[in-house]
């Protein structure tokens, strides 16, 4: 038996955009019924674009700016780049950048995190905003325990504050909690602080490197649930929940 099952953690985390959240579709969707361009690669550079600000957040040297801030910026630049800029109202520009408050969930998502909810305090682990968190919970009726945002703490996954700062307001040790993800990247950074891992795969989220980086993860990551298997019901059932 794996030791995650011997010694359950008391605490689940979860990331949200491409592990909770399903971001292509609405995305691409909504952007689809504007013009003909290619919306998306245009969604992809946009979604690029988060992952290396995020990435590159130094607390206390750079300035601070939320998600919803970030995404409403970044969405003028490539407007801009694309050479579209002016095609749209300031109001609309607005609009669109608020799209990822209403993403959909994954199918399992929902179902998924009522069942680990009767176990477990859940609770998102996100850099998304407050605002954008509540607003995804409610839409996707995900039933989560406790909203946390790395904006809680004033600094962005993967900084430990983000991941240690989350634990402390459970209540609970490091040890005792499991972070849940679709991005190993993410888990790494749990786990280097003594966090118990649980990777769902999703399809099209995760950007390999390597297939050896593949074969590295399966020895390391606590639980591993497939593309083909049932995401956060697949993670229930192997935790006794049915």
């Amino acid at each position: 038996m794996p030791e995650i099952l011997q010694t359950p953690p008391k605490a689940l985390t979860f990331d949200v955009f491409g592990t909770v959240a399903n971001l292509s579709p609405e995305v691409r969707a909504r952007l689809s019924t504007l013009t003909d361009t290619d919306w998306a690669q245009f969604a992809q550079e946009w979604r690029n674009s988060y992952k290396k600000f995020t990435k590159g957040f130094v607390p206390g040297e750079t300035e601070w700016l939320d998600i919803d801030t970030h995404h409403h910026l970044a969405l003028i630049d490539l407007l801009k780049s694309w050479q579209l800029e002016g095609m749209y109202t300031e109001n609309e520009v607005e609009e669109l950048s608020l799209i990822w408050h209403y993403l959909d969930p994954w199918t399992d998502s929902s179902a998924g995190l009522h069942k680990l909810g009767t176990k477990f305090i859940t609770s998102t682990l996100s850099n998304g905003n407050q605002s954008l968190l509540k607003d995804l919970n409610k839409h996707g009726n995900l039933g989560f325990k406790m909203l946390q945002s790395s904006g809680d703490f004033k600094a962005y996954k993967p900084h430990p504050s983000v991941y240690l700062g989350a634990a402390k307001a459970m209540g609970e040790q490091p040890v005792d909690v499991a972070m849940v993800a679709a991005h190993l990247e993410d888990l790494k950074a749990a786990r280097r602080l003594g966090f118990k891992t649980i990777y769902v795969e999703r399809e099209q989220e995760e950007d390999w490197t390597s297939d050896q980086e593949y074969k590295d993860a399966k020895t390391w990551v606590d639980m591993w649930v497939t593309e083909e298997e049932d995401g956060f019901l697949e993670v229930a059932r192997r935790f006794g929940i049915e």
